[in-house]
């Protein structure tokens, strides 16, 4: 079970309770891990820290790196404006779009399934709010068409994630092996993925 502390009661609270350190608020997390950690994210500072370690040395750490903390929370501030700024693909726009992922993919499929060792069969291209690709159990193939808008190794690195899929319809070690094989940085895409893909899903508007 995770717990975190009140500043005022030092007593256990629930998990993810908001607490402060120098006026700084911040969710502490507690859990079995060995050092602490700290994040800022849209919705604030989250520490994470071991279970029996003190408040005091939790406020102290989360206060020596206010600097730190306040930069990045003056930065995400700004990319949230900006993003805010992005309108949303017009219909003709999505199309265009969907036509162009209609001949890139098929293509970026075709030469990386060898690459891979499997054949594959039908392929979709969707505009889609949650998902970048998809792969059925007979090896059916879905895209969505705003991979097009992500840098070139990005969009091969989904291609190679869903054709390894037709070798293990899991995420075991033995996929990502698979897929580590063909794309060795996987990782560092995979990361851009999880970084600047909710701006571009949001591209879709409402």
């Amino acid at each position: 079970m995770l717990y975190c502390f009140s500043k005022k009661t030092n007593r256990a609270g629930p998990p993810g309770h908001t607490t402060d350190a120098m006026n700084i608020s911040y969710t502490l997390i507690r859990s079995r891990r060995k050092t602490l950690s700290l994040s800022v994210t849209p919705e604030g500072v989250v520490v994470r820290a071991p279970l029996r370690m003190a408040k005091r040395d939790i406020d102290a750490f989360v206060a020596s790196r206010r600097r730190w903390i306040e930069s990045h929370a003056a930065r995400m501030a700004e990319r949230q404006q900006a993003l805010a700024a992005i309108p949303p693909l017009t219909d003709s726009q999505l199309a265009a779009l969907k036509e162009r992922a209609r001949r890139v993919l098929p293509e970026r499929v075709a030469h990386f399934a060898p690459l891979v060792g499997v054949q594959y069969g039908r392929i979709t291209i969707r505009a889609q709010r949650t998902r970048w690709g998809s792969c059925s159990a007979r090896g059916d193939l879905s895209f969505n068409c705003l991979l097009l808008l992500t840098p070139p190794e990005v969009l091969d690195s989904v291609v190679v994630h869903e054709l390894c899929h037709i070798l293990e319809h899991n995420h075991s070690p033995r996929f990502y092996a698979h897929v580590l094989r063909v794309c060795p940085d996987y990782q560092k895409q995979n990361a851009w993925l999880k970084a600047h893909g909710p701006e571009l899903m949001r591209r879709l508007g409402g």
